[in-house]
This record gives structure tokens, C-alpha cells and sequence, in this order.
């Protein structure tokens, strides 16, 4: 079965970090570039963060830009997101999506995504 599994998502206070996982099971991660998003009540889907197939292209969305690091350990078919310095605005389900295309951006259509995982919950909150 090809799933992607987040994990590492909780409650946080203002200014914590958080760091979220993106895990494969049935295919191998270094072909395909990975995507982050986020989707808090009542608001559409946006994607935060961006890595190449081969790790050395990343990008993010403005308002996560200098406190969220995107980054992949291919060898553990894993993809994660450190995120420093966090918000109550930050709080959203967080998602990984894989795209067989080796590079996307955050204005990446979402058709160009093969697979989704399930979400992670993150809340910043005092």
C-alpha cells in the first residue's frame, strides 16, 4: 500500500518548534519532490513549504519564510518540517504531499501530487 504517514504534530505555546515528519511506506521518496500545506478552519489549503527530489531546491511560502526549514533524509524515506518560532496563526492540519515531477514550488498546482498523507494537527496556543 503507498501512504504517506505526518507525525510529530501538538500543542505548542507561542514561540515553541515543532518538528513534523512525512514518512513513505511502499515507494521510495527520492523520486518525487515534496510538498508541505496547511489548512486551518475555515480557510483554504496553502502550501508552506517546497523540496526538490534531489533536496538541493527548497522555497516557502512568505509568511513561514526564516522560521521553517524544510528538509530530507532519502536514506529514511523521510521528509521533515522544523518550524521555529511559532505563531497561533500557525495553527492548521498540517499535510505532505509526493509529486513524480523532481521539482514543485508552493504555486505548484495541486494535480501535479500523486500522493497526500492523512494530516497532522498543530496548534499554537497559550
Amino acid at each position: 500500500q503507498l501512504q504517506l504517514v505526518e507525525s510529530g504534530g501538538g500543542l505548542v505555546q507561542p514561540g515553541g518548534s515543532l518538528r513534523l515528519s512525512c514518512a513513505a511506506s511502499g515507494f521510495t521518496l527520492d523520486a518525487y519532490a515534496i510538498g508541505w500545506f496547511r489548512q486551518a478552519p475555515g480557510k483554504e489549503r496553502e502550501a508552506v513549504s517546497c523540496i526538490s527530489s534531489s533536496g538541493r531546491s527548497t522555497n516557502y511560502a512568505d509568511s513561514v519564510k526564516g522560521r521553517f526549514t524544510i528538509s530530507r533524509d532519502n536514506a529514511k524515506n523521510t521528509v521533515y518540517l522544523q518550524m521555529n518560532s511559532l505563531k497561533p496563526e500557525d495553527t492548521a492540519v498540517y499535510y505532505c504531499a509526493a509529486s513524480n515531477r523532481r521539482v514543485v514550488t508552493t504555486t505548484s498546482p495541486s494535480f501535479w501530487y500523486n500522493y497526500w498523507g492523512q494530516g497532522t494537527q498543530v496548534s499554537v496556543s497559550s
